[in-house]
């Protein structure tokens, strides 16, 4: 009598979740052992989120940074599903989706990533603008399509927030709006990039500093208008005409995630073991944003792409190893450094010892994320036209 084949259900086809996947189908599984694997997302397409400013730029082309997962699942034997998980049981191990299936599992991969919350301040739910998906990069483009068609003679810009997605935007956006871009990089700290190595906080502060991006530090968003930001600094409120408000604070765990019965942290992500089981559920596997992980050495990870690239590899070998009786892993996260975009060829880089910027760390940021997209397909066609486009152009001018 054979064993009926063991699914995985991954939820998420991020980082954490499409790059489990791949992981999974490329074990060596034994004849007869190699269990079906469905990954699940709301999107038909992967996002390499890093390289999600570049769009915004025309330095790169949608299809470069977000592959169909049907491309990138061809000859996997991977089965992807697109929909919307509106139900999780974990007791009787079946994923609901919105108008589609329900999905049996035994073993079960939580990666759906977080979402922007857009209700902390009045008007931001109406007015502003998130950025952390296709959808929200081409509502981005179509607005600011509008106002450069428009008459006006200055753009005005605020952008809230100036973490890594602030300060990558305020420095794409000041490149392609040139002289008629007016930018406030609006943070309730006393710094930007608080959490970044010194040398990259310095040439991201050259970068602003060289594009004109006006600095709010120690600033607090008080509410958004359809055409104002009011701003409060010091216990005054400053009511500013505005243009466009783009949104980049904070990340909250999606609700379906945030309603389940598992152990869950204040800002309800899901605490795991160093394995990145959760608890009392040896069954399921969390990562990525969703997480409350500390690693072998008990430090806790940061909610970076990142890690959720590194736990991908850990929670695919763990998986497989349960299935097959074999030792599980800890998670070992290995800090590799930082890059960021700072404009049209200019980026900032710090990692195991190397510290550059400029058109140096440009490059070197391309091939490191080159090397990190999800299949070698799609690395030799995106590679293929990296070198390529600029011969392109040169001929055509």
């Amino acid at each position: 009598m054979t064993q009926p084949t063991s699914r995985i259900c991954i939820l998420g086809g991020g980082f954490g979740g499409l790059y489990t996947a791949l992981r999974l189908s490329q074990l060596p599984w034994e004849k007869g052992e190699k269990p079906e694997i469905v990954l699940v997302d709301q999107g038909d397409r992967f996002i390499f989120l890093p390289l999600l400013y570049e769009l915004l730029t025309g330095e790169m082309q949608t299809w470069e940074i977000a592959p169909p997962f049907e491309e990138l699942l061809q000859d996997t034997g991977v089965r992807f599903y697109q929909g919307v998980v509106s139900g999780i049981d974990t007791e009787q191990k079946r994923v609901q989706l919105q108008d589609g299936p329900e999905i049996p599992y035994d073993r079960l991969v939580l990666a759906l990533g977080g979402e922007t919350p857009l209700d902390m301040v009045p008007g931001a739910t109406s007015y502003a603008y998130p950025f952390r998906n296709l959808t929200d990069a081409y509502r981005l483009e179509e607005r600011l399509r509008v106002l450069e068609e428009s008459d006006a003679d200055k753009i005005r810009v605020a952008i809230v927030g100036a973490g890594y997605s602030g300060v990558e935007l305020a420095c794409k956006l000041a490149d392609r709006l040139g002289k008629r871009g007016r930018f406030r990089l609006i943070e309730i700290g006393d710094q930007i990039l608080r959490t970044s190595p010194e040398f990259n906080r310095q040439a991201a502060t050259k970068a602003l500093e060289a594009k004109q991006v006006f600095l709010d530090l120690e600033t607090k968003v008080e509410s958004i208008g359809e055409d104002t930001i009011s701003l409060e600094y010091k216990s005054q409120v400053d009511t500013i005409p505005v243009d466009l408000v783009i949104w980049t604070v904070g990340t909250r765990v999606a609700t379906v995630v945030r309603t389940l019965n598992l152990k869950q942290n204040q800002r309800c992500q899901i605490t795991t073991t160093p394995t990145l089981q959760v608890l009392e559920h040896p069954e399921i596997f969390a990562l990525g944003d969703l997480a409350d992980c500390r690693d072998a050495e008990g430090q806790q990870v940061p909610a970076t792409a990142q890690v959720a690239f590194q736990q991908a590899d850990y929670t695919a070998w763990n998986i497989w190893a349960s299935l097959t009786n074999r030792p599980l892993l800890s998670f070992r996260y290995q800090q590799l450094g930082e890059m960021m975009a700072l404009g049209k060829d200019n980026a900032t880089l710090t990692g195991l010892g190397v510290k550059l910027d400029g058109t140096l760390a440009y490059v070197a940021r391309r091939l490191a994320y080159l090397y990190r997209m999800p299949s070698l397909d799609h690395q030799l066609k995106v590679g293929f036209n990296w070198l390529v486009r600029p011969i392109i152009d040169t001929l055509s001018h």
